[in-house]
């Protein structure tokens, strides 16, 4: 691994781990003071990624902040329009550097959270889909089961099934 990897990756990690874009600069500026990290991008690999990171104004930072209105929003009904305003870049610009950072589009990254929030919802509140759909932005029960099979490889009732039996088999070995 070369010498600027490692912090790329933590800088990655800090960034979507926390999903605060605010916590990358205090990363930054925190390895900036410490003495005993000498970091120069002239000497990393992947310096020039990290220096675009922390720019106020870069693409990066851009869809990290889109990526911080998604994950606060993702119950809500996405105009693509709007996420670019609210992150002051075009719709075409926005959806293109949305998806070299993500690998997926806009809506796929809001359809990805709804379903995650919505499983962890069944998990840990003991509620029907139908409420959990509901709860993450579905209007269409249907829908919401069709893209829960589709991603989850099961129905939202025999996936969480599944999930709990294999969780009591678990925690019934130890």
């Amino acid at each position: 691994m070369a010498p600027g990897n490692s912090i790329v990756n933590l800088v990655l990690q800090q960034l979507f781990a926390n999903r605060k874009v605010g916590a990358v600069r205090d990363l930054w500026a925190a390895r900036c003071r410490d003495a005993r990290v000498v970091f120069s991008t002239s000497l990393c690999s992947e310096g020039w990624r990290l220096a675009q990171m922390v720019t106020s104004d870069s693409h990066s930072l851009r869809i990290a902040r889109a990526i911080n209105w998604l994950q606060a929003h993702y119950s809500e009904p996405l105009a693509i329009e709007d996420l670019a305003r609210e992150v002051h870049m075009s719709v075409s610009s926005l959806h293109a550097h949305f998806i070299a950072v993500t690998a997926m589009s806009p809506l796929q990254f809001q359809k990805q959270l709804r379903l995650q929030e919505a499983r962890r919802i069944m998990l840990t509140e003991k509620v029907d889909a139908g409420i959990a759909g509901h709860r993450v932005g579905y209007e269409s029960q249907s829908q919401f089961s069709r893209e829960y099979s589709r991603f989850f490889g099961a129905p939202p009732v025999r996936d969480i099934k599944r999930l709990c039996e294999e969780s009591s088999q678990r925690w019934g070995a130890l």
